[in-house]
């Protein structure tokens, strides 16, 4: 439910995306605590790839059994999503990757979201069940977790159009997500922002 009447919020333009982040979020998870951001999300991070590094290239196998890399998508902004779908924090996030890949569209915008070793055949039911959700999707064995050092999920990294790490984040919150909002807004194209926003075909 939450998923459609973001996605409705998401049409007009993809500024009015960024506002409907803020409205989704802000009320339902004010009140989340710490232990949805664990300790060891934010231990990781000193180990992971930072901002203004070059992340490390090969991601995995889509769906389709082809290879995804970092530099397929140079010149647009991509978003690297690790998660898992026992993962509360992750299930309130994916929706919102979702909207905003197809308001922004592929053009100037690749979310990649990354199944962090689960048993194949529930990453395969999860999949299945949520055909509305746009995303890329991979399923890794732990080999791209490894890369970017990935401890826990939710961990998010922004990369920009030259193929540099903007942006990372470990858990999920309220601030995290209007603080994501912001830095999509500040590394997408004014133009791109001011246009109306797509529709999934």
């Amino acid at each position: 439910m939450a998923f459609k009447w973001f996605r409705s919020k998401a049409r007009a333009s993809l500024s009015g995306w960024l506002i409907a982040a803020c409205a989704l979020t802000a009320p339902a998870f004010a009140a989340e605590s710490a232990a949805e951001t664990p300790a060891a999300a934010r231990a990781s991070a000193s180990s992971q790839p930072r901002p203004g590094e070059t992340p490390p290239d090969f991601l995995g196998l889509d769906l389709a059994g082809k290879p995804v890399k970092v530099s397929d998508h140079r010149g647009k902004l991509v978003v690297v999503s690790f998660w898992a779908s026992w993962c509360g924090p992750c299930l309130r996030e994916l929706p919102l990757l979702s909207a905003l890949q197809t308001g922004v569209g592929r053009e100037h915008l690749q979310v990649i979201a990354i199944n962090l070793n689960e048993p194949k055949r529930d990453f395969d039911e999860f999949v299945r069940r949520n055909p509305e959700l746009d995303l890329t999707y991979i399923h890794d064995p732990g080999t791209a977790a490894r890369y970017y050092a990935v401890k826990a999920v939710p961990n998010l990294f922004v990369i920009d159009q030259k193929g540099v790490i903007a942006k990372v984040h470990s858990g999920y919150s309220a601030k995290m997500v209007k603080q994501f909002a912001k830095e999509v807004a500040d590394l997408l194209p004014p133009e791109v922002l001011r246009q109306p926003a797509k529709k999934r075909e």
